[in-house]
């Protein structure tokens, strides 16, 4: 399992827009994708749960991330974090 924490810069957090584009980067890998803030976690396939999570900018959320292929899921997983969210 890797894992990386990351402060959420985006003026209006995770909204539906960024979320619908981070499910779609997660569905190109195997591994299991889990977003957590305070405690709360949803798997990164699931739109609804994503925004359920109720992320605000300045919000840290620690992604979770595992299986066959961790290692390019990461490095692709957070890129995507540092670019868009």
């Amino acid at each position: 399992m890797k894992d990386f924490h990351y402060v959420i810069k985006d003026e209006v957090g995770i909204h539906a827009r960024p979320a619908g584009l981070l499910v779609k980067e997660v569905k190109k890998f195997q591994s299991v994708v889990t977003v957590e803030k305070d405690g709360k976690k949803a798997e990164a396939k699931k739109l609804m749960a994503l925004m359920g999570l109720g992320v605000k900018c300045g919000d840290e959320v620690v992604v979770e991330i595992s299986g066959e292929d961790e290692e390019s899921a990461y490095t692709a997983i957070k890129a995507f974090f540092e670019s868009n969210l």
